[in-house]
């Protein structure tokens, strides 16, 4: 086992396990949206689980940083929280805020995160906000709707679809245009779908949501 510190704290680990990991099975929470421990490469997308390391005057992502003897990782340095805060508010600019009306509210992990970097769930002014993509919701599944202007790019539905389900979900475009969606923007009714419900259990946002026996949303 690997001895080492976070946040004061003393903890063991396995040798070459992710930082991340670790805090979150001790207790010390870390922001992320991303990361899934079942993921043999991290993804990195999301840029908010950052954490300092001591003498070593750099900042790095703990879903990518393995353990090593004798760590000191502080998880909440200014430095640390600016740069979290930052990345935060760059997903607010393309996300809608509509927390009142989804499905998802209180248990969404944008409120969590913003609950914990004490960031306010809105557009910040100083960022120029992008234009509405206003994609079609795609309701074609029994069980399953795709909002897709909702969606964060955490690349987990994915990674599910493909690990767990029959991979009709995969990435699309570049840049602003980048989305999560099936081959030829095919309805999910018709792309393969096994039904699996994995990609609802995973989102972390209010992009996978499940139907009701009426085919309506769970609100």
């Amino acid at each position: 086992m690997v001895n080492l510190t976070i946040d004061g704290t003393p903890v063991k680990a396995k040798p070459g396990e992710e930082i991340l990991w670790v805090a979150l099975d001790n207790g010390i929470y870390i922001p992320n949206l991303c990361a899934i421990r079942d993921r043999e490469l991290p993804f990195g997308a999301c840029r908010l689980c950052f954490i300092e390391i001591e003498n070593e005057n750099r900042v790095v992502t703990s879903c990518t940083e393995p353990v090593r003897p004798g760590m000191v990782v502080h998880t909440n340095t200014d430095r640390v929280r600016r740069l979290q805060r930052r990345a935060f508010e760059l997903i607010l600019t393309d996300h809608p805020i509509e927390c009142k009306s989804c499905p998802k509210s209180d248990t969404c992990e944008l409120q969590r995160i913003a609950s914990y970097l004490k960031v306010k769930l809105k557009r910040p002014e100083r960022l120029r906000e992008m234009p509405p993509k206003e994609l079609p919701v795609d309701s074609s599944h029994p069980e399953i709707i795709y909002v897709p202007d909702k969606c964060i790019l955490c690349g987990k539905c994915v990674w599910v679809c493909t690990e767990r389900g029959t991979g009709v979900l995969s990435f699309a475009y570049r840049g602003y245009e980048s989305m999560v969606t099936t081959f030829n923007n095919m309805p999910l009714a018709e792309a393969g779908c096994n039904s699996c419900g994995e990609c609802v259990e995973i989102c972390p946002v209010g992009a996978f949501l499940p139907k009701n026996s009426e085919g309506e949303k769970v609100i």
